[in-house]
């Protein structure tokens, strides 16, 4: 799946979640699966949700983390993914 940095991350009306500390829950009301996010993955989360597209997030999380660029475009696309998978969140734009 191509997921394009410039879309915006919505969540769906049937999306719950829940942070309990540094940690996430995510469940969707359709499938009635849920997903569970540690500390870095919520914060991942946090920031997608917040932010205007997945760059200005992927920009905010370089910044926040000592990590190279690849390998953060590639944790991002790939939790992306999972969340796409579960009908967790929606692409905008």
């Amino acid at each position: 799946m191509s997921i394009s940095f410039a879309a915006k991350i919505v969540i769906p009306p049937d999306t719950l979640v829940n942070v309990i500390g540094e940690e996430a829950v995510l469940l969707n009301l359709k499938s009635e699966q849920y997903f569970g996010l540690d500390p870095m993955g919520t914060r991942m989360w946090q920031v997608l949700t917040a932010s205007d597209s997945i760059q200005s997030a992927f920009d905010a999380l370089l910044g926040e983390y000592e990590v190279t660029e690849e390998i953060l475009r590639q944790d991002l696309t790939d939790l992306l993914e999972k969340l796409l998978a579960h009908g967790l969140v929606e692409l905008q734009g």
